[in-house]
């Protein structure tokens, strides 16, 4: 750390003192010397070396004295450069924002893309998502956000016109909670607080979209957000809607139109409210936002709205979690490419009661299937089956026979409600329903 001028001031006095101090005593020492030159010869070449340690301080002191200043005036120069460059982002992102956003169409949401260090990722992004927004980008603002200094990503941000760039400069080391741990975690949910309180709080947007810029979206991706918007702002159970299904792969899913309420946060493409964020925002975690979001003392009894079959695809094989699961589960993941009209879909079943009713008597209703072999049980049967678990290990079995995400957040399966998780069987119209020891008695049942 560099040292403040005066200290260094300090030092050379004090240096000065002391040097004085010794040549009056070594003048001393060597006026007496003609009496006593055979006593004192011992202290004046103690004297001699004292004072040459002096010089070679004092040498230092100085040298070290340039280095701080040149430090420092290194450190100004770049807090003006820091300044001028968000000056610089201020000015991009208001013109960019006033181009594109239409004064008399009200936004349904802004869309922001998270973006880092992957510009042909993020190129593969934006030309998914420009081939459905254009038709509706008045009502889905599109930004890019990106974190870092990246210049590929940058320049390929604003190559794009017709979308508001924003840049996440944040120099300072990142401090991690525990020894081993990967900053990039550290850093994603850094770069996501700040992107959020940019779009809710300087640009007051009422929602927020948001989407990784490895993500390719369905056809009727903005369909399915403005008809769920709706749906957000009148049902304050709802935390977040997601185009997300974790079992969302080929062999697991049949209807386009399905969806359901889950108590796991599925994220990778979701929608919030700006009332959520000013609730979350003074507490976001400063790691692993995502798995946070899904603690119970967060979501608090709230849950989220997720589609049978996804309206985004992760391609993103290569990045901050290094490709976990993603042959797996994320390679095989459903696309929707069938048309729905989302505009004329009722979605009043998905308030809370009438799903919590309708959700239990399908459960009810479907055929209970008992021991080590109900795979094999619900393959010869041609109806909907459930299938009871008695814990999280026993899931994570019956889930491994199955093929679907064994994987358990604070209690709670991936995709499931009421600890039940529903999948389709071989991508039938069959469903598959694995409950919980209490899912029954939370349903009604």
């Amino acid at each position: 750390m560099a040292r403040n001028p005066c200290d260094i001031r300090l030092l050379l006095v004090a240096a000065a003192v002391a040097f004085i101090y010794i040549q009056v005593r070594l003048f001393s020492t060597q006026s007496s010397s003609s009496s006593n030159s055979h006593l004192d010869a011992g202290r004046l070449a103690e004297a001699e070396k004292c004072e040459s340690q002096l010089h070679a301080m004092i040498d230092q002191v100085s040298s070290q004295q340039d280095k701080i200043a040149a430090l420092e005036e290194m450190k100004v120069r770049q807090d003006e450069e820091r300044v001028q460059l968000k000056i610089l982002i201020q000015d991009l992102e208001k013109r960019s924002l006033q181009t594109l956003i239409n004064k008399n169409v009200v936004p349904v949401a802004a869309v922001v893309i998270m973006a880092c260090n992957r510009p042909d990722y993020l190129q593969r992004t934006v030309e998914s998502i420009l081939k459905y927004q254009k038709a509706v980008a008045s009502k889905f603002p599109l930004f890019i956000s990106q974190d870092g200094t990246n210049g590929e990503v940058k320049k390929k941000a604003l190559s794009y016109t017709q979308i508001t760039f924003m840049q996440h400069v944040d120099l300072e080391p990142v401090r991690t909670e525990r020894p081993g741990e990967n900053v990039a975690y550290y850093k994603i949910a850094n770069h996501y607080k700040w992107a959020l309180d940019e779009l809710f709080i300087k640009h007051d947007f009422r929602r927020v979209i948001i989407l990784e810029d490895d993500m390719e979206i369905a056809p009727d991706f903005f369909d399915y957000f403005e008809a769920a918007a709706k749906l957000l702002d009148t049902d304050k159970s709802i935390m977040a809607v997601s185009s997300w299904n974790d079992n969302g792969q080929k062999q697991f899913v049949y209807d386009p139109k399905a969806l359901y309420r889950s108590d796991f946060f599925p994220g990778l493409g979701w929608m919030l409210t700006k009332s959520t964020w000013m609730e979350l925002s003074p507490k976001w975690p400063k790691a692993y936002w995502d798995d946070w979001v899904r603690l119970k003392e967060v979501h608090r009894d709230r849950q989220f709205i997720r589609p049978e079959v996804c309206r985004t695809y992760n391609f993103g094989e290569h990045g901050s979690s290094m490709g976990q699961f993603f042959d797996q589960y994320l390679k095989p993941i459903k696309l929707n490419d069938a048309h729905i009209d989302w505009n004329s879909e009722d979605l009043s079943y998905l308030k809370e009661d009438k799903f919590l009713t309708k959700f239990g008597k399908d459960v009810a209703s479907a055929t209970p299937v008992h021991g080590s072999d109900a795979l094999l049980k619900a393959h010869n049967l041609d109806v909907d089956v459930r299938i009871q678990y008695d814990n999280q290990g026993d899931f994570e079995r019956i889930a491994r026979q199955f093929g679907i995400f064994e994987e358990w957040k604070d209690g709670v399966p991936r995709a499931a409600y009421k600890g039940v998780v529903v999948f389709r069987y071989k991508g039938s119209r069959r469903r598959i329903y694995l409950v919980g020891p209490d899912s029954l008695r939370q349903l009604g049942v």
